[in-house]
């Protein structure tokens, strides 16, 4: 088996299997080396319990580029998305709910607040067109800022140059949307059109999904933001599920890559990054074996690449300190549940359409704030936000006949458990919390759980790598953004060290099942080795 590549890929994640599959249809010699048995990182498909299969981490569709899907021809390598028939159900504490889809949002929101109704399709308007500037950006490498004389500096001031003509694109209102949307809090956006607590609990959960903060957090609008410039079979900013978990989109990511040439090699973590005289030339795996390339991509938390798998003196002081203040941390925790039956929520207790979408238990923007401070004193929320997901409502091969699995996922739980305490010791504890808090909106739910799989954020950092539990390889916030993601110098894609490149979600656009990153760095790498041919 060859042990000399083009590029060495750390990590059978999605980003890492996109761009070795750009890669391969380049025609390099491409290896991937992924530590856990099956690729695919967090977006894999498990069966959890007998007979019950579901996403263990990654659990929703939306924001996975179009052009990766078509330009890797994911649908021939076995991926179909089907739409939710609903977006989002909002259950509340009186017996009210409120609901969004197409066709249906403003006269729900009219139903709590006319005025509110009538601002929506402006709100929309205003989201809508910033979101299409960020779907532009997303597949683009963000100017990045160096200090290599004007040789190499020039590339990057055309490029600001082209961002700045996208930009001028927008009017002075969305313009100043845009700034607002990367500085304020997600409360202090949505007061500006809506003034019925549902409403702005609906849009604003968006906020905090991921993101270990209050609604109220400074930034916090800029995350409502990331989670809305997706879009599922050409409707924008919808929301959908990949028949067969989200297993099936990475499993159709690793056949689009063995397809070109990729090899894939599962049970093979990586030990250490080999560097020479100040290059990184290749691995050394857990096993002990050295395999060398050209270029080493790294797959992985930017953290977890230069604290762990590179000797220390090798990494350049900037970096180290970098990362030493790198933010982690989503604040989540992760169930699959399988069911007897379907949920009955007392909002709407019949089975419909509701069922097929995401269902927030959080019914303010003060429920969340609070959840978030009980977390930061206590360890996790004694309230806790959930959002349910049931994807066997739209895929009934998750499930036996008349059952169903639900995802949860739930926050805010701390991290790093205050006081030296381990979540290994309060996992099962935490995990009952939210069955309670599903139960509580829809009675019943409790005694319907025929099994479930657990994942503190301990767990999810052990399994997946997301160090503390942080699903988007560091915090999307605005020093950890766009030309400073990882950090100054290294926004395009290129790491600390000559021969080193990085893939991941912690480098721009960020997080999220968006192959953007992977499909990036394909193309600055791809542009390095032929110069360097």
């Amino acid at each position: 088996m060859s042990k000399t590549f083009d590029a060495i890929l750390i990590g059978g994640g999605h980003n890492g299997l996109v761009c070795a599959a750009y890669l391969a249809q380049a025609g390099y010699k491409v290896c991937v080396l992924e530590r856990r048995g099956v690729v695919g990182g967090a977006a894999v498909t498990e069966e959890f319990h007998p007979a019950f299969r579901n996403s263990v981490a990654s659990y929703t569709v939306s924001l996975l580029q179009p052009k990766v899907i078509a330009e890797l021809e994911l649908a021939k390598h076995g991926l179909t998305v089907v739409q939710r028939k609903l977006n989002n159900f909002l259950p509340l504490p009186d017996g009210k709910y409120l609901v969004t889809g197409a066709g249906r949002t403003q006269a729900e929101v009219a139903k709590f607040s006319r005025r509110d109704a009538e601002r929506l399709p402006e709100y929309e308007r205003r989201l809508d067109a910033i979101a299409d500037v960020l779907r532009a950006l997303a597949l683009q490498p963000p100017p990045n800022v160096t200090d290599g004389g004007w040789l190499k500096a020039l590339p990057e001031l055309l490029r600001a140059g082209r961002l700045g003509r996208q930009l001028h694109g927008l009017d002075a209102t969305l313009r100043q949307d845009l700034l607002d949307l990367f500085t304020v809090s997600a409360a202090e956006y949505l007061d500006r059109f809506f003034e019925s607590e549902p409403i702005k609990a609906l849009f604003g959960f968006d906020g905090v999904v991921g993101n270990y903060a209050s609604p109220y957090t400074p930034g916090s609008a800029y995350v409502l933001l990331h989670h809305v410039f997706g879009e599922v079979n050409g409707v924008k900013g919808a929301w959908g599920h990949a028949l067969g978990g989200m297993g099936a989109i990475t499993q159709a990511m690793a056949k689009a890559a063995t397809a070109a040439g990729a090899q894939i090699r599962t049970g093979c973590g990586v030990r250490e990054v080999l560097v020479e005289q100040g290059r990184a030339v290749g691995v050394v795996t857990e096993n002990g074996d050295t395999l060398r390339a050209r270029a080493v991509v790294a797959n992985v938390n930017p953290k977890l690449l230069y604290e762990r798998l590179l000797d220390p003196a090798a990494v350049p002081a900037p970096t180290r300190e970098r990362m030493a203040h790198w933010r982690c941390g989503s604040g989540t925790f992760r169930m699959n549940v399988a069911l007897s039956e379907l949920p009955r929520f007392t909002a709407l207790p019949t089975p419909g359409d509701h069922l097929t979408a995401g269902i927030i238990l959080a019914p303010s923007l003060a429920y969340m704030d609070r959840a978030y401070l009980d977390a930061r004193a206590h360890g996790w929320s004694r309230e806790p936000i959930v959002e349910m997901l049931i994807p066997s409502t739209l895929d009934d091969s998750l499930a036996p006949p008349g059952q169903h699995v639900a995802s949860l996922f739930c926050q805010h739980v701390a991290p790093q458990l205050p006081d030296g305490k381990s979540w290994d010791d309060h996992r099962d504890e935490v995990a009952d919390l939210m069955i309670d808090t599903v139960d509580r909106w829809a009675p019943g739910f409790k005694a319907s759980v025929l099994g479930c799989q657990i994942k503190s954020p301990l767990d999810l950092e052990r399994d997946f790598g997301l160090l503390g539990g942080d699903i988007f390889h560091g915090a999307l916030s605005l020093n950890q953004l766009f030309s400073a993601r990882p950090m100054l110098g290294q926004a395009g894609y290129r790491g600390a060290l000559p021969g080193l490149y990085l893939c991941g979600a912690g480098t721009h656009p960020g997080g999220g099942v968006t192959g953007a990153p992977g499909h990036n760095a394909a193309q600055v790498l791809i542009g390095d080795l032929r110069r360097r041919r």
